[in-house]
Protein backbone atom coordinates (compact mmCIF):
# COMPACT_ATOMS: atom_id res chain seq x y z
CA UNK A 1 0.00 0.00 0.00
CA UNK A 2 0.97 3.44 -1.08
CA UNK A 3 1.94 5.98 1.85
CA UNK A 4 -0.47 8.83 1.97
CA UNK A 5 1.31 12.00 2.58
CA UNK A 6 -0.79 14.61 4.54
CA UNK A 7 0.21 17.35 1.23
CA UNK A 8 1.60 17.62 -1.82
CA UNK A 9 2.57 20.76 -2.87
CA UNK A 10 3.06 21.57 -6.36
CA UNK A 11 5.29 24.51 -7.78
CA UNK A 12 8.11 25.49 -5.83
CA UNK A 13 8.12 29.02 -6.45
CA UNK A 14 8.37 31.03 -2.95
CA UNK A 15 4.86 30.64 -2.15
CA UNK A 16 4.75 26.94 -3.08
CA UNK A 17 7.99 26.39 -0.61
CA UNK A 18 6.70 28.55 2.38
CA UNK A 19 3.29 26.60 2.13
CA UNK A 20 5.65 23.52 2.54
CA UNK A 21 7.14 24.72 5.47
CA UNK A 22 4.96 26.12 6.97
CA UNK A 23 2.81 22.76 6.76
CA UNK A 24 5.85 20.91 7.97
CA UNK A 25 6.59 22.75 10.81
CA UNK A 26 3.52 21.52 12.10
CA UNK A 27 4.42 17.82 11.74
CA UNK A 28 2.83 17.08 8.46
CA UNK A 29 4.93 14.84 5.99
CA UNK A 30 5.11 17.12 2.74
CA UNK A 31 6.44 16.11 -0.44
CA UNK A 32 6.95 19.07 -3.22
CA UNK A 33 7.07 18.88 -7.04
CA UNK A 34 8.80 21.60 -9.43
CA UNK A 35 9.00 21.00 -13.35
CA UNK A 36 12.02 23.08 -13.45
CA UNK A 37 15.44 22.09 -12.53
CA UNK A 38 15.95 24.04 -9.74
CA UNK A 39 13.28 25.14 -7.27
CA UNK A 40 13.03 29.19 -7.35
CA UNK A 41 9.83 30.40 -9.90
CA UNK A 42 10.27 34.09 -9.89
CA UNK A 43 13.03 33.75 -7.13
CA UNK A 44 15.96 31.88 -9.86
CA UNK A 45 19.55 33.47 -10.44
CA UNK A 46 21.23 32.18 -13.64
CA UNK A 47 24.19 32.78 -15.57
CA UNK A 48 22.19 34.55 -18.73
CA UNK A 49 24.89 36.54 -20.41
CA UNK A 50 28.56 36.10 -19.83
CA UNK A 51 30.68 33.67 -17.72
CA UNK A 52 30.91 35.30 -14.15
CA UNK A 53 27.82 37.28 -13.97
CA UNK A 54 24.85 36.55 -12.24
CA UNK A 55 21.59 37.48 -13.19
CA UNK A 56 17.95 37.58 -11.14
CA UNK A 57 15.67 36.42 -13.76
CA UNK A 58 12.65 38.01 -12.33
CA UNK A 59 12.94 39.46 -8.93
CA UNK A 60 16.19 41.12 -7.32
CA UNK A 61 15.12 43.46 -5.07
CA UNK A 62 13.02 42.72 -2.24
CA UNK A 63 11.15 45.28 -0.19
CA UNK A 64 8.38 43.37 1.50
CA UNK A 65 10.63 40.00 1.66
CA UNK A 66 12.94 41.18 4.37
CA UNK A 67 9.55 42.46 6.67
CA UNK A 68 7.31 39.50 5.23
CA UNK A 69 5.91 37.87 8.67
CA UNK A 70 6.43 34.44 7.19
CA UNK A 71 10.01 34.79 6.20
CA UNK A 72 11.01 36.49 9.81
CA UNK A 73 9.09 33.56 11.54
CA UNK A 74 11.39 31.14 9.80
CA UNK A 75 15.78 30.73 10.41
CA UNK A 76 16.25 30.78 7.26
CA UNK A 77 19.72 32.58 8.30
CA UNK A 78 20.62 29.52 9.01
CA UNK A 79 20.04 28.17 5.26
CA UNK A 80 22.03 30.58 3.77
CA UNK A 81 20.34 33.76 3.39
CA UNK A 82 22.03 37.17 3.95
CA UNK A 83 20.50 40.36 3.09
CA UNK A 84 22.89 42.99 1.82
CA UNK A 85 21.71 46.71 2.07
CA UNK A 86 22.43 49.26 -0.38
CA UNK A 87 23.66 52.75 0.82
CA UNK A 88 20.04 53.82 -0.34
CA UNK A 89 17.34 51.52 -1.26
CA UNK A 90 15.83 53.82 -3.71
CA UNK A 91 16.88 57.57 -6.63
CA UNK A 92 14.57 58.52 -8.87
CA UNK A 93 17.00 60.87 -11.44
CA UNK A 94 15.58 63.58 -13.29
CA UNK A 95 17.07 65.32 -16.49
CA UNK A 96 18.85 68.43 -14.33
CA UNK A 97 21.18 65.39 -12.83
CA UNK A 98 18.88 65.47 -9.19
CA UNK A 99 16.99 62.93 -7.68
CA UNK A 100 14.10 62.23 -5.29
CA UNK A 101 15.45 59.13 -2.89
CA UNK A 102 13.70 56.52 -1.18
CA UNK A 103 15.97 56.44 1.79
CA UNK A 104 15.94 54.25 4.84
CA UNK A 105 15.47 57.70 7.11
CA UNK A 106 12.03 59.83 6.54
CA UNK A 107 13.90 62.30 7.01
CA UNK A 108 16.51 62.06 4.31
CA UNK A 109 13.31 61.25 1.68
CA UNK A 110 11.63 64.17 2.48
CA UNK A 111 14.60 66.61 2.45
CA UNK A 112 15.39 65.12 -1.12
CA UNK A 113 11.71 66.29 -2.01
CA UNK A 114 11.95 69.76 -1.87
CA UNK A 115 10.88 72.39 0.61
CA UNK A 116 7.68 72.45 -0.14
CA UNK A 117 6.49 68.78 0.07
CA UNK A 118 8.97 67.72 2.81
CA UNK A 119 6.24 68.20 4.89
CA UNK A 120 3.55 66.93 3.03
CA UNK A 121 5.85 63.33 2.97
CA UNK A 122 6.62 63.31 6.57
CA UNK A 123 2.22 63.67 7.56
CA UNK A 124 1.75 61.03 4.66
CA UNK A 125 4.04 58.24 6.24
CA UNK A 126 4.46 59.40 9.85
CA UNK A 127 1.28 58.24 10.94
CA UNK A 128 2.59 54.13 10.05
CA UNK A 129 6.52 54.53 10.98
CA UNK A 130 7.82 52.50 13.12
CA UNK A 131 4.49 50.47 13.08
CA UNK A 132 5.92 47.66 9.81
CA UNK A 133 4.87 44.88 12.21
CA UNK A 134 1.69 45.90 12.57
CA UNK A 135 0.88 46.94 9.05
CA UNK A 136 2.47 44.01 7.45
CA UNK A 137 0.32 41.42 9.57
CA UNK A 138 -2.88 42.96 8.24
CA UNK A 139 -1.82 44.73 4.63
CA UNK A 140 0.05 41.30 3.51
CA UNK A 141 -2.53 39.06 6.55
CA UNK A 142 -5.24 38.94 4.00
CA UNK A 143 -5.74 35.54 5.13
CA UNK A 144 -6.47 36.14 9.05
CA UNK A 145 -9.83 37.67 7.64
CA UNK A 146 -10.52 33.97 6.09
CA UNK A 147 -9.61 32.36 9.33
CA UNK A 148 -12.71 35.18 10.40
CA UNK A 149 -9.82 37.20 12.63
CA UNK A 150 -10.15 41.16 13.10
CA UNK A 151 -7.55 43.20 11.77
CA UNK A 152 -4.54 42.96 14.50
CA UNK A 153 -4.99 47.11 14.26
CA UNK A 154 -8.42 47.86 12.58
CA UNK A 155 -7.79 51.89 13.16
CA UNK A 156 -4.19 51.48 11.97
CA UNK A 157 -5.39 49.48 8.87
CA UNK A 158 -8.34 51.65 8.01
CA UNK A 159 -6.14 55.27 7.99
CA UNK A 160 -3.99 53.45 5.34
CA UNK A 161 -6.83 52.67 3.55
CA UNK A 162 -8.00 55.92 3.10
CA UNK A 163 -4.74 57.02 2.14
CA UNK A 164 -4.67 54.14 -0.27
CA UNK A 165 -7.52 54.27 -1.95
CA UNK A 166 -7.08 56.72 -4.24
CA UNK A 167 -5.30 56.75 -7.96
CA UNK A 168 -2.12 57.99 -7.45
CA UNK A 169 -2.90 60.45 -10.09
CA UNK A 170 -5.48 61.94 -7.92
CA UNK A 171 -3.04 61.29 -4.50
CA UNK A 172 -0.34 63.17 -6.08
CA UNK A 173 -1.71 66.25 -6.88
CA UNK A 174 -3.41 66.59 -4.10
CA UNK A 175 -1.12 66.30 -1.61
CA UNK A 176 2.02 67.23 -3.41
CA UNK A 177 3.33 70.30 -5.11
CA UNK A 178 6.03 69.53 -6.73
CA UNK A 179 7.55 67.08 -8.94
CA UNK A 180 9.84 65.12 -7.13
CA UNK A 181 7.43 63.71 -5.08
CA UNK A 182 4.69 63.00 -7.60
CA UNK A 183 7.24 60.76 -9.18
CA UNK A 184 8.35 59.19 -6.32
CA UNK A 185 4.72 57.94 -5.45
CA UNK A 186 4.20 57.04 -9.10
CA UNK A 187 7.12 55.19 -9.54
CA UNK A 188 6.63 53.41 -5.97
CA UNK A 189 3.06 52.36 -7.19
CA UNK A 190 4.25 50.98 -10.96
CA UNK A 191 6.15 48.16 -9.28
CA UNK A 192 2.38 47.06 -9.38
CA UNK A 193 1.56 46.14 -13.10
CA UNK A 194 -1.71 48.67 -13.49
CA UNK A 195 -2.34 52.14 -14.27
CA UNK A 196 -1.97 54.46 -11.70
CA UNK A 197 -5.02 55.96 -12.58
CA UNK A 198 -6.81 52.79 -10.96
CA UNK A 199 -8.33 53.48 -7.56
CA UNK A 200 -6.47 51.64 -4.73
CA UNK A 201 -2.99 52.36 -6.63
CA UNK A 202 -1.16 54.47 -3.66
CA UNK A 203 -1.34 51.68 -1.44
CA UNK A 204 1.26 49.64 -3.21
CA UNK A 205 3.51 52.59 -3.05
CA UNK A 206 2.81 53.63 0.47
CA UNK A 207 3.41 50.06 1.57
CA UNK A 208 7.23 50.09 -0.42
CA UNK A 209 7.79 53.23 1.18
CA UNK A 210 7.23 51.93 4.22
CA UNK A 211 9.08 48.65 3.70
CA UNK A 212 12.54 51.05 3.02
CA UNK A 213 11.35 53.02 6.33
CA UNK A 214 11.10 49.48 8.21
CA UNK A 215 13.53 47.11 6.82
CA UNK A 216 15.15 49.17 3.64
CA UNK A 217 14.94 46.95 0.09
CA UNK A 218 17.85 44.84 0.69
CA UNK A 219 18.78 41.83 -1.98
CA UNK A 220 20.01 38.46 -1.31
CA UNK A 221 24.08 38.29 -1.36
CA UNK A 222 24.27 35.22 -4.41
CA UNK A 223 21.17 36.61 -6.04
CA UNK A 224 17.28 36.06 -5.38
CA UNK A 225 18.25 32.18 -5.72
CA UNK A 226 19.49 32.36 -2.05
CA UNK A 227 15.75 33.15 -0.74
CA UNK A 228 14.82 30.01 -2.49
CA UNK A 229 17.50 27.74 -1.47
CA UNK A 230 17.16 28.97 1.63
CA UNK A 231 13.03 27.91 1.91
CA UNK A 232 14.25 24.30 -0.04
CA UNK A 233 17.02 23.48 2.69
CA UNK A 234 14.88 24.55 5.67
CA UNK A 235 12.13 22.28 4.13
CA UNK A 236 14.50 19.59 3.98
CA UNK A 237 15.55 20.05 7.27
CA UNK A 238 12.03 19.87 8.59
CA UNK A 239 11.54 16.17 6.74
CA UNK A 240 9.76 17.89 3.66
CA UNK A 241 10.85 16.14 0.38
CA UNK A 242 11.66 18.29 -2.93
CA UNK A 243 11.72 16.78 -6.09
CA UNK A 244 12.51 18.99 -9.34
CA UNK A 245 12.46 18.59 -13.26
CA UNK A 246 9.01 16.50 -12.66
CA UNK A 247 6.25 18.44 -14.59
CA UNK A 248 2.84 17.52 -13.07
CA UNK A 249 0.06 16.99 -15.62
CA UNK A 250 -2.89 15.03 -14.05
CA UNK A 251 -3.71 15.11 -10.07
CA UNK A 252 -3.16 11.22 -10.74
CA UNK A 253 0.21 11.68 -11.06
CA UNK A 254 1.10 12.47 -7.56
CA UNK A 255 1.24 10.86 -4.88
CA UNK A 256 -2.20 10.12 -2.27
CA UNK A 257 -2.42 12.78 -0.23
CA UNK A 258 -4.75 14.58 2.29
CA UNK A 259 -4.35 17.47 0.55
CA UNK A 260 -2.86 18.74 -3.10
CA UNK A 261 -1.46 22.84 -3.02
CA UNK A 262 -0.58 24.55 -5.87
CA UNK A 263 1.48 27.49 -6.70
CA UNK A 264 0.61 27.52 -9.89
CA UNK A 265 -1.69 30.10 -12.38
CA UNK A 266 -5.54 29.31 -11.37
CA UNK A 267 -5.91 28.26 -15.11
CA UNK A 268 -3.46 25.66 -14.82
CA UNK A 269 -4.39 24.73 -11.39
CA UNK A 270 -7.86 23.98 -13.18
CA UNK A 271 -6.43 21.77 -15.79
CA UNK A 272 -4.36 19.53 -13.58
CA UNK A 273 -6.96 19.14 -10.87
CA UNK A 274 -9.73 18.63 -13.21
CA UNK A 275 -12.24 21.70 -11.90
CA UNK A 276 -13.27 22.45 -15.77
CA UNK A 277 -14.63 25.99 -16.16
CA UNK A 278 -13.35 27.14 -12.47
CA UNK A 279 -11.17 30.18 -13.34
CA UNK A 280 -12.48 30.85 -16.56
CA UNK A 281 -12.79 34.30 -15.49
CA UNK A 282 -9.04 35.19 -13.99
CA UNK A 283 -7.69 37.84 -16.52
CA UNK A 284 -4.13 38.20 -16.96
CA UNK A 285 -2.61 41.66 -16.74
CA UNK A 286 0.28 43.61 -18.64
CA UNK A 287 3.54 42.14 -19.01
CA UNK A 288 7.03 43.49 -18.74
CA UNK A 289 10.13 43.60 -20.97
CA UNK A 290 13.52 43.29 -19.39
CA UNK A 291 17.34 43.25 -20.43
CA UNK A 292 19.64 41.61 -18.19
CA UNK A 293 23.08 43.12 -18.45
CA UNK A 294 26.33 42.29 -17.94
CA UNK A 295 28.86 45.26 -17.86
CA UNK A 296 32.02 46.80 -18.03
CA UNK A 297 31.68 49.01 -14.95
CA UNK A 298 28.66 50.71 -12.97
CA UNK A 299 25.83 52.17 -14.78
CA UNK A 300 26.87 56.47 -15.47
CA UNK A 301 23.94 57.70 -13.96
CA UNK A 302 24.48 61.45 -14.12
CA UNK A 303 22.57 61.78 -10.66
CA UNK A 304 24.93 60.99 -8.12
CA UNK A 305 22.23 59.61 -5.84
CA UNK A 306 21.68 56.80 -8.76
CA UNK A 307 24.75 55.68 -8.00
CA UNK A 308 24.31 54.39 -4.47
CA UNK A 309 21.05 53.04 -4.76
CA UNK A 310 20.21 49.33 -4.94
CA UNK A 311 17.28 50.52 -7.43
CA UNK A 312 16.45 53.18 -9.45
CA UNK A 313 13.37 54.48 -11.35
CA UNK A 314 13.53 55.93 -14.74
CA UNK A 315 10.23 57.77 -15.74
CA UNK A 316 10.97 60.83 -14.40
CA UNK A 317 7.54 62.93 -14.34
CA UNK A 318 3.97 61.26 -12.82
CA UNK A 319 3.05 62.11 -16.24
CA UNK A 320 5.42 60.49 -18.02
CA UNK A 321 4.57 57.64 -15.46
CA UNK A 322 1.10 57.55 -16.11
CA UNK A 323 0.98 57.55 -20.21
CA UNK A 324 3.72 54.60 -20.10
CA UNK A 325 1.23 52.85 -17.83
CA UNK A 326 -1.72 53.25 -19.23
CA UNK A 327 -0.37 52.86 -23.19
CA UNK A 328 0.97 49.60 -22.24
CA UNK A 329 -1.92 48.18 -19.19
CA UNK A 330 -4.82 49.68 -20.60
CA UNK A 331 -4.55 50.78 -24.66
CA UNK A 332 -2.67 47.82 -25.34
CA UNK A 333 0.77 49.04 -26.93
CA UNK A 334 4.20 48.97 -26.17
CA UNK A 335 5.29 52.75 -24.71
CA UNK A 336 7.82 54.73 -26.54
CA UNK A 337 8.97 55.99 -23.34
CA UNK A 338 9.05 53.25 -21.07
CA UNK A 339 9.00 53.59 -17.76
CA UNK A 340 11.28 51.56 -15.79
CA UNK A 341 12.45 49.67 -12.72
CA UNK A 342 16.16 49.33 -12.56
CA UNK A 343 18.48 46.95 -9.98
CA UNK A 344 21.88 47.06 -9.54
CA UNK A 345 22.82 43.89 -7.58
CA UNK A 346 26.63 44.29 -7.79
CA UNK A 347 26.64 47.57 -6.15
CA UNK A 348 26.43 45.66 -2.94
CA UNK A 349 27.41 42.19 -4.13
CA UNK A 350 30.60 41.92 -5.68
CA UNK A 351 30.02 37.78 -5.89
CA UNK A 352 27.76 38.28 -8.68
CA UNK A 353 30.08 39.74 -11.51
CA UNK A 354 33.87 39.58 -12.30
CA UNK A 355 36.13 42.09 -9.98
CA UNK A 356 35.30 45.35 -11.84
CA UNK A 357 32.21 44.44 -13.48
CA UNK A 358 28.84 44.88 -12.88
CA UNK A 359 25.57 42.96 -13.64
CA UNK A 360 22.07 45.24 -14.60
CA UNK A 361 18.37 44.78 -15.04
CA UNK A 362 16.02 47.13 -16.23
CA UNK A 363 12.32 46.66 -17.65
CA UNK A 364 9.50 48.33 -18.65
CA UNK A 365 5.90 47.48 -19.20
CA UNK A 366 4.42 46.02 -22.49
CA UNK A 367 1.03 44.53 -23.67
CA UNK A 368 0.32 40.85 -22.32
CA UNK A 369 1.37 38.36 -24.83
CA UNK A 370 3.34 41.55 -27.49
CA UNK A 371 5.96 40.35 -29.43
CA UNK A 372 8.32 43.33 -30.44
CA UNK A 373 11.57 43.71 -29.19
CA UNK A 374 11.78 47.24 -26.33
CA UNK A 375 15.35 46.43 -26.43
CA UNK A 376 16.21 50.32 -28.37
CA UNK A 377 13.20 52.08 -26.21
CA UNK A 378 14.79 50.46 -22.81
CA UNK A 379 18.62 51.86 -23.68
CA UNK A 380 17.30 55.53 -24.79
CA UNK A 381 15.45 55.96 -21.77
CA UNK A 382 18.71 54.56 -19.73
CA UNK A 383 21.16 56.99 -22.16
CA UNK A 384 19.07 60.39 -20.97
CA UNK A 385 19.92 59.92 -17.53
CA UNK A 386 23.50 57.49 -17.58
CA UNK A 387 24.84 58.74 -20.71
CA UNK A 388 27.71 56.57 -22.35
CA UNK A 389 25.47 53.44 -20.93
CA UNK A 390 25.89 51.44 -23.65
CA UNK A 391 29.18 51.78 -24.59
CA UNK A 392 29.44 50.18 -21.00
CA UNK A 393 27.37 46.64 -21.79
CA UNK A 394 29.35 43.84 -22.48
CA UNK A 395 26.47 41.71 -23.16
CA UNK A 396 22.45 41.85 -23.17
CA UNK A 397 19.72 38.48 -22.48
CA UNK A 398 16.07 40.31 -23.76
CA UNK A 399 13.15 38.56 -22.08
CA UNK A 400 9.48 39.64 -23.91
CA UNK A 401 6.07 38.13 -22.56
CA UNK A 402 6.98 35.14 -24.39
CA UNK A 403 10.92 34.22 -22.94
CA UNK A 404 9.16 35.02 -19.87
CA UNK A 405 6.01 32.76 -20.09
CA UNK A 406 8.84 30.17 -21.22
CA UNK A 407 11.05 30.65 -18.16
CA UNK A 408 7.91 30.31 -15.38
CA UNK A 409 4.84 28.86 -16.88
CA UNK A 410 3.21 30.88 -14.02
CA UNK A 411 3.54 34.25 -15.93
CA UNK A 412 0.70 33.24 -18.45
CA UNK A 413 1.04 35.97 -21.47
CA UNK A 414 4.09 37.36 -19.59
CA UNK A 415 2.16 38.41 -16.68
CA UNK A 416 4.88 38.19 -13.51
CA UNK A 417 2.03 39.04 -11.28
CA UNK A 418 -0.07 35.68 -12.05
CA UNK A 419 -3.40 37.84 -12.62
CA UNK A 420 -4.46 41.45 -13.20
CA UNK A 421 -4.22 43.77 -10.30
CA UNK A 422 -6.16 46.64 -11.77
CA UNK A 423 -8.73 48.19 -9.98
CA UNK A 424 -10.72 45.56 -7.18
CA UNK A 425 -8.14 42.95 -8.58
CA UNK A 426 -5.72 44.21 -6.80
CA UNK A 427 -7.75 42.99 -3.83
CA UNK A 428 -10.13 40.37 -4.95
CA UNK A 429 -8.09 37.52 -6.04
CA UNK A 430 -8.45 35.23 -8.38
CA UNK A 431 -11.85 35.48 -8.31
CA UNK A 432 -14.81 36.56 -5.11
CA UNK A 433 -15.13 33.82 -2.90
CA UNK A 434 -14.81 34.13 0.80
CA UNK A 435 -11.61 31.24 1.48
CA UNK A 436 -9.37 32.26 -2.23
CA UNK A 437 -6.79 29.52 -1.29
CA UNK A 438 -9.60 27.05 -1.42
CA UNK A 439 -10.80 25.96 -5.07
CA UNK A 440 -14.27 23.15 -5.74
CA UNK A 441 -11.89 20.50 -4.94
CA UNK A 442 -12.23 20.09 -0.75
CA UNK A 443 -8.66 18.48 -0.96
CA UNK A 444 -7.22 21.05 -3.96
CA UNK A 445 -5.54 24.69 -2.48
CA UNK A 446 -4.22 27.57 -4.16
CA UNK A 447 -1.22 29.09 -3.00
CA UNK A 448 0.47 31.67 -5.74
CA UNK A 449 0.91 35.26 -6.44
CA UNK A 450 -2.77 34.64 -7.91
CA UNK A 451 -3.82 34.66 -4.37
CA UNK A 452 -4.07 37.33 -2.03
CA UNK A 453 -1.80 39.22 -0.87
CA UNK A 454 -0.46 39.08 -4.77
CA UNK A 455 2.53 39.32 -6.10
CA UNK A 456 6.36 39.72 -4.51
CA UNK A 457 8.41 37.45 -3.34
CA UNK A 458 7.05 37.26 0.48
CA UNK A 459 5.79 33.81 0.93
CA UNK A 460 2.05 35.17 2.64
CA UNK A 461 -0.16 33.55 0.39
CA UNK A 462 1.65 29.88 0.84
CA UNK A 463 1.43 30.95 4.00
CA UNK A 464 -1.94 31.76 4.36
CA UNK A 465 -2.87 28.97 2.25
CA UNK A 466 -1.30 26.30 4.50
CA UNK A 467 -3.34 27.64 7.72
CA UNK A 468 -6.49 26.87 4.82
CA UNK A 469 -4.76 23.25 4.59
CA UNK A 470 -4.29 22.88 8.20
CA UNK A 471 -7.88 24.19 9.10
CA UNK A 472 -9.29 21.56 6.66
CA UNK A 473 -7.48 18.86 7.70
CA UNK A 474 -8.34 19.19 11.12
CA UNK A 475 -11.69 19.37 10.07
CA UNK A 476 -11.50 16.30 8.36
CA UNK A 477 -8.91 14.10 9.84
Amino acid sequence: MRTIRDAVVVGAGPNGLTAAVELARRGMSVELFEAAETVGGGARTEALTLPGFRHDTCSAVHPTGAGSPAFRAMPLDRYGLQWLHPELPLAHPFPDGSAAVLAHSVGETAASLGVRDAGAYRRLVEPFTGRWDELAADFLGFGSLCDGRLPRSPVLLARFGLNGLLPVTWQGRLRFRGEKARALLAGLSGHVIASVRNPFMTAPGLVFALAAHAHGWPLPRGGSQAISDALAGYLRALGGTVHTGVEVRRLDELPPARAYVFDTSPTALARIAGLGSAYDGVRYGASVFKVDYALDGPVPWTAPQARRAGTVHVGPALGDIDTALHTATTLGRAPDRPFLITAQPSLVDPSRAPEGKHVFWAYGHVPNGWEGDATDAVERQLERFAPGFRDRVLARAVAGPPQLAARNANYVGGDIACGSAAGLRLLIRPKLTRVPYTTAHPAVFLCSSAAPPGPGVHGMAGHHAARAVWRRLRERP
